[in-house]
């Protein structure tokens, strides 16, 4: 390949050339490096090989300097990436410089060949990449902090294990359904609708009503409503307006002039309603977590006609439409406050379980097994759940992902043998089941006495 072509190969790969000679101490800068760094093509003074060090950015001249002078006296070759500063505007650009050293029959050096590339575009992903991870850190400790919050205090204010898991079992699904909704909006916010949508969608069909301007909150504040919603739908359910038929629950929102909003929440047509005996942690919640937490307070009255909640969030708490707006959640509230008709019955079936995350797999194969069930498995790996398929299988509990890969195969060779499953997953397809099969979703996180409820139904002979 002659001179020219290598070039013209170099200039397509976005690569700028330049030489040292070093008989003459002249740097020869290409057009194309001079078109990266700002510098004049043609000729320069070399100074010795230092004359382009000037526009190094001064944090990183003396690591670029030492590795130079170590790699080119010992190997005739370097490689370094830093910043630079340009030469005719003065703007900073990540640069990776490479040369290669050219010696004569004694061994002394002549020429330094070498390209130069900008790299800035990489090296802002890169620090974008490692920005998003330090905060999905803090974010996943913050949660953790959270539920181990919730777990104490829930804990506290039970006086049996059935009644903390049911207590603790409901706030965690409403911590899971905000989170969804934030992270199909890439955790710029929440919609309020889409909130009380997940909450109240399918408690009681028709029994509920909401509506309000769009709006959307910071996912501090959409948990904080997210659970305070969970804790009035909890407390209408067993106690208030959606006890009984007659019973209605009505949410309605507005902006406040500050630019926050207040949300109401009314009951009626349900029993005669009387102050709680005593304070449990859901009215802890919504009296001193919730106003805090939206930058506002909230009040909640006990009227005969029925509860009656007024949430004020200040402007802190109100977030910019995100540029992705995730579509209306399909209705969840029937797995996040569960009405349970007894133990399920699974005695004489043989149920496959799939799931990657094995505490959760153990605590499933302990469920079913409790509940009667001969259990297959538990499957961590595709192959592994492949591998069972000989087995005779009545039912199966499928997680839609393992470990990065799909179950689909798995589910397609159930439904060629007509074996029923339901997934249990924590992928959030507005659309229905995984993949599209005809199968019950059960969302995480759940108590595990869904599912062995959903396999029993499953099972049940039409």
């Amino acid at each position: 390949m002659n001179h020219k072509r290598l070039e013209l190969a170099i200039e397509a790969a976005g690569l700028g050339g330049f030489e040292w000679d070093l008989a003459r101490d002249v740097f020869v800068v290409s057009e194309r490096m001079a078109a990266i760094t700002g510098l004049t093509p043609g000729e320069m003074p070399a100074d010795g090989g230092t004359a382009l060090d000037r526009y190094v950015h001064p944090e990183d001249l003396p690591a670029y300097q030492a590795r130079r002078e170590r790699d080119l006296g010992a190997a005739g070759a370097y490689e370094a990436e830093f910043r630079q500063l340009r030469a005719d505007d003065g703007r900073t650009i990540w640069v990776r410089v490479a040369g290669v050293v050219s010696r004569d029959g004694g061994g002394r050096a002549t020429n330094v060949t070498g390209i130069v590339q900008d790299i800035t575009e990489r090296k802002v992903e890169e620090d974008h990449r490692q920005t998003l991870m330090a905060e999905l850190d803090h974010r996943v400790k913050n949660v953790l902090a959270t539920v181990q919050a919730l777990a104490q205090q829930t804990a506290k204010r039970t006086t049996s294990l059935e009644s903390f898991l049911s207590n603790f079992g409901g706030r965690l699904k409403a911590m899971g359904s905000a989170n969804e909704l934030l992270t199909a909006a890439r955790w710029r916010g929440a919609a309020v609708d889409h909130l009380v949508a997940a909450e109240l969608g399918a408690i009681v069909p028709g029994q509920t009503s909401w509506g309000g301007p769009e709006l959307f909150l910071t996912p501090r504040a959409a948990n904080a409503l997210s659970l305070a919603l969970h804790e009035l739908a909890t407390n209408a359910v067993k106690f208030g307006a959606l006890s009984v038929e007659s019973g209605h629950v009505d949410v309605r929102w507005t902006r406040t002039g500050d630019g926050g909003f207040e949300l109401a929440w009314t009951e009626s047509g349900g029993p005669r309603v009387m102050p709680p005996a005593r304070q449990g942690f859901g009215s802890t919640l919504l009296e001193q977590v919730t106003g805090r937490e939206l930058n506002g307070q909230t009040a909640v009255e006990y009227r005969p006609g029925g509860v009656y909640a007024r949430l004020r969030a200040g402007a802190p708490a109100v977030a910019p439409r995100p540029e992705t707006v995730p579509e209306a959640p399909t209705a969840r509230a029937a797995e996040t406050i569960v009405a349970s008709s007894g133990p399920a019955d699974l005695r004489g079936s043989r149920v496959l379980i799939v799931e990657d995350a094995v505490l959760l797999a153990l605590e499933l194969e302990t469920s079913l097994s409790e509940a009667g069930a001969e259990v297959i498995g538990p499957a961590y790996e595709l192959e592994e759940a492949m591998a069972l398929l000989d087995r005779q299988i009545d039912a199966a509990v499928l997680d839609a992902n393992l470990n990065g890969r799909s179950v689909t195969p798995v589910a397609e060779a159930l439904a060629r043998r007509q074996v029923p499953f339901v997934f249990a997953t924590g992928y959030g397809e507005a659309g229905g089941a995984p993949g599209g099969f005809d199968a019950p979703v059960i969302r995480k996180p759940y108590d595990v006495t869904q599912v062995a409820a959903a396999v029993a139904e499953l099972l049940r002979p039409s």
